[in-house]
């Protein structure tokens, strides 16, 4: 029986080696259709690149680096062919690339499939990539954009991720996590923008982001809106519509954690997000009526690092304040723990209460009660950051879809 499983695999390898070398083969083929002159190699070729890196694997390692040598000599005589008409190495690197996959086609044969599609991707993207490159991507966006990625991937590893404040608030790590995501839901926004236009761009944007983090999210549209003025009925339908996230997400977390709870809560939730989503209509169809959100041109860069710092500086004193408070009063009981966490997250308050009313510390109505606490203190942090980070005009203009929100939640659970 594992002999003739070890045998299917090897067939599956195999043919998953052969399949790569045939999609970058024929992705290839077509271009040597376009341009015989400057492209060498085609779909057989490349399919027994593919095929032989497969094979290699089952002889052993020398042949492996026998063959990739073999490869590399052959990329090179290709290169010295068509240099002159053709400086490019496009083809001659999706050779030895394509033998590369074959060996790991072996070992990894679903890693190997994938990477085969979106090397096949690249090379079919050329024209478009070129043109992006050269006519769409502006220098302050591949600016951004660099300093987005060194953001995320050099600084926030480097990071210790611990407490470094008696009061475990101030950790370096969650902190600049904070602010990389700021940075992120502000260039998606700017990128749905570009592609959709302010009107549809942005609110969509700010829907999606609200399920990671709808504070940020209100942040990063308000810091957009102080730039970008014009932009502000779009950049409130986006925050607004970041809260109807939240409410999804608030009603999929008392679901995971405790379905009683959340049956308790059903009509209140229901209340509150059709509340916002009504308030999100209104914004959306005022962001919709204005013509110059769909005639201007984008302006402005994908984000500004410094709104993204002082956004996160904002956050950090309120949960600052809230500790020193729970500090100094103690936990009075699972209300004043909702509330003191509400300040930072929702979802966490609302997990907190969920947690001990399975245990049976509570009853539904406390538990309910709780809910609210902590919907309000964040409703309350995410109306003070969008007065702070976005101005009076945005904060007056998202207030009432807050005060909405939370009085539609307080109001239903208090008729049930």
């Amino acid at each position: 029986m594992s002999i003739e499983s070890g045998e299917s695999d090897l067939l599956i390898g195999l043919a998953v080696a052969l399949g790569v070398g045939l999609l970058i083969g024929v992705e290839r083929e077509q271009r040597k259709g376009e341009d015989p002159a400057h492209i060498v190699a085609g779909v057989r070729t490349f399919a027994l690149i593919a095929l032989a890196g497969a094979v290699s694997t089952l002889i052993g390692t020398a042949l492996i680096a026998v063959a990739a040598a073999f490869v590399g000599l052959a990329a090179l005589l290709s290169y010295h062919r068509s240099r002159e008409a053709d400086p490019g190495l496009t083809t001659e690197v999706a050779m030895f690339v394509a033998f590369l996959l074959g060996v790991l086609a072996m070992s990894q044969r679903e890693l190997a499939a994938g990477l085969g599609v979106g090397v096949a991707l690249i090379l079919a993207l050329k024209s478009r990539l070129h043109a992006f490159t050269r006519e769409v991507l502006t220098p302050q966006e591949l600016h951004d954009g660099l300093l987005l990625i060194a953001s995320a991937l050099i600084v926030l590893p480097l990071l210790p991720d611990r407490a470094i404040d008696p009061w475990q608030v101030f950790n370096p790590h969650r902190l600049w996590r904070l602010v990389v995501l700021v940075m992120s839901i502000n260039a998606l926004g700017y990128v749905a923008q570009r592609a959709l236009g302010a009107r549809l761009g942005l609110p969509l944007s700010g829907f999606a982001s609200g399920f990671v983090s709808a504070t940020a999210t209100i942040g990063a549209m308000a810091a957009r809106a102080r730039t970008q003025p014009d932009r502000r009925p779009s950049c409130v339908a986006a925050a607004t519509l970041a809260n109807v996230a939240t409410i999804l997400q608030l009603a999929l977390v008392l679901g995971a954690l405790s379905r009683p709870l959340l049956q308790a809560l059903a009509w209140p939730l229901t209340a509150a997000g059709l509340a916002t989503l009504v308030a999100a209509s209104f914004s959306g169809l005022a962001a919709w009526r204005d013509g110059r959100n769909g005639i201007e041109p984008l302006k402005g860069r994908p984000f500004h690092p410094t709104h993204a710092l002082l956004f996160v500086a904002l956050v950090s004193a309120i949960l600052l304040v809230a500790a020193i408070l729970q500090h100094w009063f103690g936990d009075a009981g699972a209300l004043a723990a909702a509330g003191v966490s509400g300040f930072a997250d929702a979802h966490a308050s609302a997990a907190s209460i969920a947690q001990v009313f399975n245990a049976g510390q509570v009853d539904p109505d406390v538990a309910g009660i709780g809910v609210l606490i902590g919907f309000a203190t964040n409703t309350v942090s995410k109306t003070t950051i969008a007065f702070v980070a976005g101005g009076r005009s945005f904060g007056l203009r998202l207030l009432p879809s807050h005060v909405a929100m939370l009085l539609a939640f307080a109001g239903v659970l208090w008729l049930r």
